[in-house]
């Protein structure tokens, strides 16, 4: 779903949603495989990253492909998806889950950020990761690496379907990333599943005061007992 726009209201719900929520709501409608695997925050942030997937496909570089001097051409993909990711979009990299080598570098992301992107993750390894930590923008990869991208990877295709750390990326499928890591939402799903997980979220608030004050979970979560169904509807209108 291309032409999928993330409004401003449904962007709003999810930053307030955890991945957890989210993956249980997708397994329900039989989608088990959305949590990119092997890939944590390079540092935690107060907010919780959401954006619409902006894509960079690496391949296997060959050394033949990949000198230094590759840099110097405008239309290098790397440098290209750096300067064309969406204000609001997540750049995914796809790097065959390989963090032997960076996939980008403190400059690049802090470009990205300055552009008001939403965030960037990638399954391979991210170079200067200190400073890219320090930057309001989240990142997620999955380690830090010093060696140039030219080692291990050539940037080769911009905004098509890849895989990342195991999960397919569609180009407009929503990413949420939390301290547990990242959450692809295809499209056709974002505005569903966020509604679902808004009130979701209400109810294991609920569950959590409830476990606080000495309430035992049988009956509570889930909740099977009507007495508890009563007692979240009247939290949530105190509330």
């Amino acid at each position: 779903m291309a032409d999928y726009i993330l409004s401003d209201e449904t962007r709003a719900k999810y930053k307030r949603i955890s991945t957890a929520s989210i993956a249980t709501q997708l397994y329900k409608r039989g989608l088990r495989n959305q949590f990119i695997q092997g890939v944590v925050p390079v540092s935690p942030k107060p907010e919780t990253m959401v954006g619409q997937a902006f894509t960079l496909r690496y391949i296997p570089a060959r050394e033949d492909r990949n000198g230094l001097e590759v840099f110097r051409n405008a239309d290098h993909p790397q440098r290209v998806a750096v300067e064309t990711c969406p204000p609001g979009h997540v750049l995914v990299m796809d790097a065959r889950k390989d963090a032997s080598a960076a996939t980008a570098g403190s400059i690049l992301v802090t470009r990205m950020a300055v552009r008001g992107c939403a965030g960037i993750v990638t399954d391979g390894g991210l170079r200067d990761a200190q400073g890219i930590g320090e930057l309001d923008m989240p990142a997620f990869y999955a380690g830090s690496s010093a060696p140039t991208n030219l080692t291990k990877h050539e940037a080769l295709d911009i905004n098509v379907p890849i895989a990342c750390g195991d999960v397919a990326v569609f180009p407009g499928d929503v990413l949420v990333g939390d301290s547990d890591g990242v959450m692809v939402v295809p499209a056709h799903l974002a505005d569903e599943i966020a509604e679902v997980c808004s009130g979701m979220e209400d109810f294991e608030s609920f569950v959590l005061e409830e476990v606080l004050a000495g309430a035992p979970i049988i009956g509570l979560y889930p909740c099977t007992k009507d007495e508890n169904q009563k007692k979240f509807e009247e939290w949530r209108k105190a509330k």
